[in-house]
């Protein structure tokens, strides 16, 4: 076989270099492990990849979201009274009981539930189905290392486009799951009733301290403003505090 002279080899040499890394702008090639490609610092291309894997996160989210039907997101709505249309049971501990079951209709709606699963997944949508992407508690509520709630969920409500079945993706800066000793589901109302007023098993607050919950916390709150394509809570948070405050002042009865 006849053998490649020298000048031959340099050549196919640097031609094969042409080809080492891929060019990114017209006309520049990128020779071998000499050229801007791997002069570049090491903390510069992990903030390039950062960038990149955030915003391939951020499409699947949407995508995943888009792909699930928006119907499953829209029920009708209850209204909620106030103490005072419960002022004419005359027995106390009768009326705390029915200003509980009240109140219950916020508790045991689906935006309150979805975010007190009795599993390690939390649920979605009015009919509470299994949440899709899947996703799992964590050590925190928030999700684990690779999978965690602020992936896609960021500190307020995200509008998607006009056309996704999803309407929008819900967010606040406490976005996560109720501890696992703060779950409803699959429980009755009077299961929960007594659940709540457990300091060991409501984070650790009495009775006042549920009240103020109840009637001030932002992320109660967003259950009144869940984003585009969500029922909110019935009623407002203010009467949801109102009904809390006359259920614990009548005895705090369970049903």
């Amino acid at each position: 076989m006849r053998g490649i002279d020298g000048p031959a080899l340099r050549r196919a040499s640097k031609e094969s270099d042409l080809f080492t890394e891929p060019s990114f702008s017209r006309g520049v090639h990128f020779k071998g492990r000499h050229g801007p490609f791997f002069q570049a610092s090491h903390k510069r291309r992990e903030r390039y990849i950062m960038r990149t894997l955030a915003l391939l996160t951020s499409l699947s989210c949407a995508a995943v979201l888009a792909s699930v039907p928006g119907s499953a997101q829209i029920s009708g709505g209850s209204g909620l009274q106030s103490p005072s249309a419960f002022a004419s049971i005359a027995d106390p501990a009768a009326r705390s009981r029915a200003l509980f079951t009240e109140a219950a209709k916020v508790i045991m709606n689906p935006r309150c539930m979805n975010c007190h699963p009795a599993s390690d997944r939390p649920t979605q949508g009015n009919d509470m189905h299994q949440h899709s992407p899947p996703v799992t508690r964590g050590n925190n509520g928030t999700g684990v290392a690779g999978n965690t709630c602020s992936a896609c969920h960021t500190d307020r409500n995200f509008t998607l486009v006009e056309r996704s079945s999803y309407g929008s993706i819900p967010g606040h800066p406490r976005w996560g799951l109720a501890p696992i000793e703060m779950a409803w589901e699959g429980k009755s109302i009077g299961q929960i009733c007594l659940q709540i007023k457990d300091p060991n098993r409501n984070g650790g607050r009495n009775l006042a301290l549920l009240t103020e919950h109840a009637a001030s916390d932002d992320l109660i709150a967003w259950g009144w403003a869940p984003g585009a394509g969500r029922d909110p809570a019935p009623g407002t948070q203010e009467l949801f505090g109102q009904l809390i405050k006359a259920w614990i002042d009548t005895g705090a009865q369970c049903p």
